[in-house]
């Protein structure tokens, strides 16, 4: 559990409803900022235009976009090397066959080791990997834009909503004491819109990013794990190069 993402969400919006209540009681907050029209107009709305914008497909899998912002395991990096460092010198002392039956937890390095095994040609096999690189980067980008989209269209949605109210306010100009509440309904819309783009579907497209980011640093390390152990690289010569992907204070415990 990402526990800085989750308090991040609670926080924000537990501020933003202590600034509402402030001043008033609680059922004043719920009069004055809870309104049933406006809420289903943002929400619901903006859900339906990211469902126009993705194909059914992606958009049903947001849950598992969302999910990957709250929850992630960060990867022991320093472990991956160490166990890289390891299969390399297995494949030195015993031959490349003998990484057949060795068996990793990690996806990519258990498809690279297996390529190796197998004799793949270094060209073919450092194309497989990027390959898959790529692929991996695009479903997360996919998945981000998903969030950006909602950041997009929810302050979009609230303005259509306040423009709804203001028209409807126009109704009413031959009584002032009905323009006021109108005129506060109406802003509603934008305050919801504005509210769940800053403070929810933004950051959590920024997280994202920064997730991918990680998870690609981890497979170019994987890959040039990989293609060293193919190489068959001295074991200290290929720990150097792969910990020249670690922060220095990190390299400096060795």
């Amino acid at each position: 559990m990402d526990l800085g993402t989750l308090f991040g969400i609670v926080a924000s919006f537990g501020l933003i409803c202590t600034a509402c209540i402030l001043g008033g009681t609680f059922s004043d907050f719920v009069g004055a900022f809870v309104d049933i029209p406006s809420v289903v107009l943002v929400v619901i709305g903006s859900f339906c235009i990211v469902m126009i914008q993705f194909p059914l497909k992606v958009f049903m899998g947001m849950g598992k976009v969302i999910k990957k912002t709250l929850i992630y395991k960060p990867v022991n990096t320093q472990a991956l090397i160490e166990q890289m460092v390891h299969l390399g010198d297995k494949a030195r002392k015993e031959s490349i066959v003998a990484l057949e039956k060795v068996r990793v937890n990690d996806p990519f390095l258990q498809r690279g080791i297996q390529l190796v095994a197998d004799g793949t040609e270094l060209g073919l096999l450092r194309n497989i990997l990027d390959i898959d690189m790529a692929l991996m980067r695009q479903r997360h980008f996919r998945g981000q834009d998903i969030m950006k989209a909602f950041g997009t269209f929810c302050p979009a949605m609230g303005m259509i909503g306040t423009l709804i109210g203001l028209v409807q306010m126009l109704r009413y100009m031959d009584d002032p004491n009905r323009i006021g509440p109108a005129m506060a309904v109406a802003l509603l819309t934008t305050m919801y819109g504005a509210v769940m783009a800053n403070a929810l579907f933004l950051p959590m497209a920024k997280k994202l990013e920064e997730r991918s980011n990680e998870e690609y640093l981890v497979m170019e390390l994987v890959r040039e794990g990989v293609i060293a152990i193919q190489k068959g690289e001295h074991p200290a010569l290929m720990r150097e190069k792969l910990e020249s992907f670690l922060p220095a204070r990190m390299r400096a415990r060795r």
